[in-house]
């Protein structure tokens, strides 16, 4: 039993809790990902649409329906980093319950 304790103890002083600072930065780096792939998206859609107006020699018909297909894309596909993150920190904080 003694040595079990001790083991758990030196588990335990291993763990060194985050420094607010290091979270922070890792937050700036998910918000940054996030508008990054919202810009891509309306970037992407733009450019198609301005590509095909310029072809087809038509009003901006098409550079409006990209870009808000691109505005979509972009929603989308933050919606689907924040769900990804949420699922990592429960996964986090279930293997840390599990754990006490």
């Amino acid at each position: 039993m003694a040595q079990l304790e001790a083991r758990l103890a030196a588990a335990k002083q291993g763990e060194t809790p985050k420094h607010h600072s290091d979270e922070h930065y890792s937050q700036a780096h998910l918000a940054w990902r996030m508008v990054i792939e919202l810009v891509a998206g309306l970037g992407i859609g733009f450019g198609i649409g301005y590509g095909l107006d310029s072809l087809f020699g038509t009003l901006p018909i098409f550079l409006v329906l990209f870009t808000l297909l691109g505005l979509a894309a972009g929603v989308k596909t933050m919606l689907r980093s924040a769900q990804e993150i949420q699922d990592k920190k429960v996964a986090e904080l279930a293997e840390r319950d599990e754990r006490d």
